[in-house]
């Protein structure tokens, strides 16, 4: 006997971004990419979360590791205890729903509590909550509030954490009761369409990033030709504008189409095949950095509960540094780097080492500024005793991303992007491509693996652990090299007569 297939609350979310999502997770699974490492951290953080929130309702009863049908069973048993309740388990025809924390109040009523690792309020909590409400209510569940509880960004460890100062609980009652008018008709469609035989036929748009990039994404716009109107820099509302009149192409956009300046240099790369230099501009950039140069860049984790004292969750801790320097014009560079062994807090080692290197004086490269200075900051704050020198060597920082947010060079091969990672390839022979650890995401993910990875019930060989760590440097160390090579790469520009400052012709 087949049964039809129910809908759950990660489902209802799934079908409000995309029907053709929800249908191929029922019907073609098998197309649907397994979840990456990145994704399953954010759940492991999560669940590490929910476990904190628990300890404010310490006579609870939980259901986590019950299947499905106990699960259903001993949930509707125990509301007569009027005790919190984890994960419970509620179906009401063929909607169903586990609650993190169902809380008993007055008049045989009770509260939704749904907990969150975010440190705000979103609109996806809402429609979560709202799921929750429509299912236990036709179950015969009488809700009153309806509550998120989620991270204080405030919060600095002192000592064991302290989960009453850690959540902050939010009543969100109001904003449930607006989402809810016309969730009966949203619920019936998707029912109806996860039933059909056919996949629905949805085209690709803004809801292939909201609230969260889909899963089919890859799938869905791979049709695209390679250097596509989505490649626009900052003009995501542009290329739709340009896909609905049925433009696909840079190269077919049009030479009357309202652009900025920026977006016409990109179109002017599409179409002539040369790259756009700027070399007045490049040259006013290169002449503000002063000998001895220092590039420099930090790897660093983050965990929404925070593992050592003076840290905020979500906070940024560094745990490796790169840095080349170049004492003098024309002179090799040297190279320093650093990698925390082990699970232990190294930020006042970090400090100092970086103190002891960056001396007083010369231009400090980073690329994308604002991640490195915050980094700093956060150390000057823990560490007062370096406030003032690190306010002065904020002071030195250059960012070497400036050149290519101002398009003073622009290659089609960047693809709108100006990231070190589009970057380099595009100004040199050089990529990361080869490379085991290829970004700062899988850099993070595998540091933390290797040495926290038993907070998560991860384990790990030595052999592991060495091969991670032999990644690392190779990988950070290539960030700050690239850095070097595009600093030359720029110089050669402003001095080669082979390269001209280009004018766009529109």
């Amino acid at each position: 006997m087949q049964y039809a297939p129910l809908l759950t609350k990660s489902k209802y979310l799934n079908g409000l971004q995309c029907h053709k999502y929800l249908w191929m997770l029922l019907n073609e699974a098998d197309k649907i990419p397994e979840t990456d490492e990145g994704t399953q951290y954010v759940f492991e953080q999560g669940n590490l979360v929910g476990e904190l929130a628990k300890k404010l309702f310490p006579n609870g009863k939980g259901f986590e590791s019950m299947g499905f049908k106990e699960n259903i069973e001993e949930s509707q048993k125990a509301l007569f205890l009027r005790v919190p309740l984890f994960e419970a388990g509620f179906l009401a025809g063929r909607v169903y729903a586990k609650v993190d924390i169902l809380e008993p109040t007055e008049d045989n009523q009770w509260n939704i509590v749904e907990v969150k690792s975010s440190t705000s309020v979103k609109e996806v909590h809402i429609q979560d909550v709202s799921f929750q409400k429509y299912c236990y209510e036709k179950a015969g569940i009488k809700i009153k509030n309806c509550f998120v509880m989620y991270i204080n960004n405030e919060y600095v460890k002192n000592g064991e954490i302290d989960p009453v100062q850690f959540f902050i609980r939010k009543d969100i009652s109001s904003e449930v009761e607006k989402e809810t008018i016309g969730m009966e008709e949203r619920i019936n469609l998707m029912l109806k369409n996860m039933s059909k035989r056919e996949i629905p036929d949805i085209k690709i748009g803004k809801h292939c990033n909201s609230p969260y990039e889909c899963p089919l994404k890859e799938y869905c716009w791979d049709f695209l030709p390679e250097n596509n109107v989505f490649q626009l820099y900052r003009g995501r509302d542009k290329a739709f504008e340009l896909f609905e009149s049925g433009i696909l192409s840079m190269k077919d956009i049009p030479e009357d189409c309202e652009l900025d300046e920026k977006q016409k240099k990109q179109i002017y790369c599409e179409k002539s095949g040369n790259p756009f230099i700027d070399k007045k501009g490049i040259k006013e950039f290169l002449n503000t950095l002063h000998y001895p140069l220092y590039f420099l860049d930090f790897e660093t984790y983050t965990t929404a509960i925070p593992l050592y004292d003076g840290t905020r969750p979500h906070q940024h801790i560094p745990f490796q540094f790169s840095l080349h320097i170049i004492e003098k014009k024309s002179k090799s560079p040297g190279h320093f780097s650093y990698l925390t062994d082990g699970a232990i807090d190294t930020r006042a080692v970090i400090i100092q080492k970086l103190k002891e290197l960056l001396k007083d004086s010369g231009s400090i490269l980073v690329y994308n500024q604002s991640f490195e200075q915050k980094i700093f900051t956060d150390l000057g704050e823990y560490f007062p005793e370096y406030k003032q020198w690190v306010d002065e060597t904020i002071k030195r920082m250059v960012d070497l991303i400036n050149p290519f947010r101002n398009f003073y060079y622009y290659n089609s091969k960047q693809k709108g992007s100006a990231s070190i990672k589009s970057v380099l390839p595009a100004l040199t022979n050089k990529s990361y491509s080869d490379m085991e650890i290829s970004n700062g995401g899988t850099a993070f993910l595998k540091y933390f693996y290797v040495t926290y990875g038993s907070l998560v019930g991860r384990k790990t060989t030595p052999e592991e652990v060495q091969q991670v760590r032999n990644a690392l440097e190779k990988y950070c160390a290539l960030d700050t090299e690239a850095m070097i090579l595009i600093i030359q790469k720029l110089e050669k520009l402003v001095t080669d007569n082979n390269f001209t400052t280009l004018k766009i012709p529109f």
